[in-house]
């Protein structure tokens, strides 16, 4: 299979200033997916919404990562990898001919499943390593250190050992510290896959306290196979589902209340309620 490019025209171009840390709606529209010659996903559509929490549950092998990481430009970072459709950022294709992928990954961030610190580098430059990353001008390194630590919940924990390397943290705390890497470049969207799925319950407590705070300047889209996490954290779920030799793709989208207590789907209802998967 060709790859397939997703070319823009006449698209405006995602400048560092402009609307930087204010949260964004992120529409997919009509996305596929392959990897050579192996389709994973299919005509996907999903409208995430600005300062809420949209959750993609549904069985493994489904398409849920393969997704998230379409939605900041991941996807084609692994050989063979193509898609199509569009990812809209405020109504701009962030596919478009003028989007620098290192720039939409910094408006949309991704927390992994497995913490990822750098783990030799002190807890304060791993907070700013993004920014420097991304060639970012640090004004007040120390405040933004400050800042990100206080929204990830972690800087009553670690504020008198900045110093210390972030491979020194409990695996909570890394994440959370990961957390507080994502939010130092003031994203609009931030992308969490299955964030807490190697965590104790204290920590994955902390993190879901986290979000309900960030969720207020950001738009979280999470991952997770823990349907009690799903209720708890999010406003809206989107169900995804793969038959054998399809596929994969969403079966139902709707608000958390509803998709666990009255879904349209029987396949829904089966999942949400542990009948399978």
């Amino acid at each position: 299979m060709t790859t397939t490019e997703l070319v823009g025209t006449a698209t405006p171009t995602l400048h560092p200033t402009q609307t930087t840390g204010t949260a964004a709606g992120l529409d997919a529209v009509g996305i596929s997916a392959w990897f050579g010659d192996h389709k994973v996903l299919e005509d996907v559509s999903l409208q995430m919404l600005p300062r809420q929490v949209t959750a993609l549950i549904g069985p493994s092998g489904c398409g849920k990562s393969t997704f998230i990481r379409i939605l900041n430009r991941m996807h084609e970072l692994v050989s063979g990898a193509s898609l199509s459709g569009e990812v809209l950022l405020d109504g701009v294709d962030i596919y478009g001919a003028e989007q620098r992928p290192i720039e939409t990954r910094r408006r949309i961030g991704m927390v992994f499943q497995k913490p990822n610190p750098f783990p030799a580098m002190s807890i304060y430059d791993n907070v700013l390593s993004g920014l420097r990353l991304s060639g970012a001008r640090i004004q007040d390194a120390a405040r933004t250190v400050e800042e990100s630590l206080t929204r990830a919940g972690l800087w009553r924990e670690v504020r008198t050992r900045l110093a210390d390397p972030g491979g020194s943290l409990s695996g909570g705390q890394q994440q959370r510290l990961c957390i507080a890497r994502a939010l130092a470049v003031k994203p609009q969207v931030v992308l969490m896959d299955e964030p807490c799925s190697a965590l104790d319950p204290t920590s994955t407590h902390r993190i879901e306290e986290t979000m309900s705070e960030i969720v207020q300047d950001v738009t979280i889209v999470i991952v997770t196979h823990n349907m009690q996490q799903a209720q708890r954290v999010s406003d809206r779920c989107a169900f995804f589902m793969v038959e054998e030799g399809s596929p994969g793709g969403i079966v139902e989208v709707g608000a958390t209340s509803k998709i666990f207590s009255d879904p349209e789907d029987a396949r829904t209802a089966d999942y949400v309620h542990g009948r399978f998967g």
